[in-house]
């Protein structure tokens, strides 16, 4: 299956998961930022990774669009005027610029309870033993282990350049990885993860899936920073060179544009090695791989 395909059946399915209840403006907040055009990389990574080793898909669909719909809790609370304060993502207002911030912030919290809801209610194909796995990996990677602490460095991480504080260029690198590790990487390592774990994925295979989810997400990481600095509002959807202007420590402001796609591009071919070496044969990684290459 192409992956033009996965993401017109996740697609759909997110549109079934999140019918508008009462009280409608809750609902209307979710789907709107879950139902915006997108790659869908996350529940199309967890599909091919449940794929590979012979899931059925309707076994994976539902963590599938688990995930985005987490994936889509970050990007609304991420937008919020006290976090990043972004007007636009993917080419539209952001939630909070819709339906008021405190609808958003209410958004937010109901697609983090309301995700791993979809998955318990839909997957009674898996048996518990996998089930508790899933919800494992969830919660480990949407709480304060995961993109919450990514969230929460970076906030102190600008608080501490706004009052002047002296960070050298090590410290600001430490901080940088454990920003794209957890910021980025957690959503691709439980995308992956998980459907390795669907599809009956035994341990070492899962921890070298993991090595290579969390080299992809921070390749992916890299390649959003030099396409803050390079690509337009057409291209991204959101405000460009956003980052720089505010002073935010990103790849790019630490190393440069160059070293940026160099370290990109061995990042792409060590993932591209660890598919090869362990005889993940996958097309859809293969694209995923190329789309983020940078020349």
């Amino acid at each position: 299956m192409q992956m033009k395909a996965y993401i017109e059946i996740v697609d759909k399915k997110l549109d079934e998961y999140i019918p508008v209840s009462y009280p409608e403006d809750i609902f209307k907040s979710m789907r709107y930022t879950v139902l915006l055009p997108g790659k869908r990389l996350r529940p199309v990574m967890c599909i091919e990774s449940a794929r590979m080793f012979g899931a059925d898909l309707e076994d994976v669909l539902p963590a599938a669009c688990a995930i985005e719909m987490l994936h889509a809790q970050t990007l609304i609370h991420d937008d919020l005027p006290c976090m990043d304060n972004d007007d636009f993502r993917r080419g539209k207002p952001s939630n909070h610029k819709v339906f008021s911030e405190a609808i958003a912030v209410l958004a937010g919290d109901a697609l983090l309870t309301f995700a791993p809801q979809i998955i318990l209610k839909n997957s009674k194909n898996l048996g518990s033993e996998k089930l508790v796995r899933i919800m494992e990996e969830y919660f480990q990677a949407a709480g304060a282990y995961g993109v919450i602490a990514g969230q929460v460095v970076d906030i102190e991480n600008e608080r501490k350049q706004s009052e002047g504080e002296r960070i050298t260029k090590d410290e600001h690198s430490e901080i940088l990885h454990y920003l794209h590790l957890h910021k980025t990487g957690d959503l691709f390592r439980l995308a992956i993860r998980t459907g390795a774990i669907i599809g009956g994925a035994d341990e070492k295979a899962l921890k070298t899936l993991t090595v290579f989810a969390e080299k992809l997400g921070i390749a992916f990481q890299i390649a959003d920073d030099i396409l803050d600095e390079e690509a337009t509002f057409e291209e991204i959807g959101k405000t460009p060179g956003k980052d720089k202007i505010a002073g935010k420590l990103t790849y790019t402001s630490l190393y440069g544009i160059n070293k940026a796609k160099k370290d990109l591009n061995s990042l792409l071919d060590e993932c591209r090695k660890i598919l090869s070496d362990n005889g993940f044969k996958s097309e859809i990684f293969e694209e995923i791989l190329s789309k983020i290459k940078k020349d």
